[in-house]
């Protein structure tokens, strides 16, 4: 059976989240595909982890023999998450930009799952591993608008998840999303709409070309 893991981060839950809409279609779209398959769910706002000290970094350098309580306790979520993402077929990653970045709870599990030598580096345990993200935004940030150069979100994901981590990363980018809540941008609705199409439209198709991809 193929296993999608599905990762969200938005603060906002569903019904006020864009990019929770979106993975949620891709979700319906690949189990329309594999009704038998398994999706493993994190809402890392609903159940955020710990942020990465000094006893987890510790942690991954040291002998496990040596470990102390704490330090087999920081190890043991730290190998959680990383046979989770070594498990799954494909991975949905709901990305919204907080702050022109990428919300503090996903940056948590990155520095979590993120263990050299394992996940990550020459020899990555996840590397081809097809990994979807949803970067949604409120605003535009592409070549010509006034924000362009600004946007720390994606970039920052496809460095990470890509060139450290060796996965091969498809980002959806739903934009404008305030455009309907915000009266300064109220002419911007249209294309906000577009976007939103777009992006759904998109998730269903890579939802489904990847169903057909891990089911060969």
């Amino acid at each position: 059976m193929a296993t999608l893991l599905r990762i969200d981060s938005a603060a906002l839950p569903a019904g006020g989240s864009a990019s929770r809409e979106v993975t949620q279609a891709f979700q319906e779209n690949w189990l329309a595909q594999h009704p038998e398959g398994t999706v493993v769910y994190r809402d890392l706002a609903a159940e955020p982890l710990p942020h990465l000290d000094a006893v987890g970094i510790g942690a991954a350098f040291a002998d496990p023999s040596t470990h102390d309580d704490a330090q087999r306790a920081a190890m043991a979520l730290r190998n959680e998450l990383a046979a989770e993402l070594e498990a799954a077929d494909v991975v949905l990653i709901g990305a919204p930009m907080y702050n022109l970045s990428i919300p503090s709870t996903l940056k948590a599990w990155l520095d979590q799952v993120i263990i050299m030598g394992r996940t990550a580096g020459e020899n990555s345990s996840v590397a081809g591993k097809k990994v979807v993200v949803v970067a949604s935004r409120g605003g535009a940030y592409g070549s010509g608008t006034p924000r362009e150069g600004l946007d720390f979100a994606a970039p920052f994901l496809q460095g990470v998840l890509g060139a450290l981590m060796q996965l091969d990363v498809h980002v959806i980018i739903p934009e404008l999303t305030l455009a309907k809540v915000n009266p300064a941008m109220s002419e911007l609705i249209p294309l906000a709409e577009a976007s939103r199409e777009q992006a759904l439209a998109e998730a269903a198709d890579k939802a489904k070309e990847l169903a057909v991809l891990v089911a060969a």
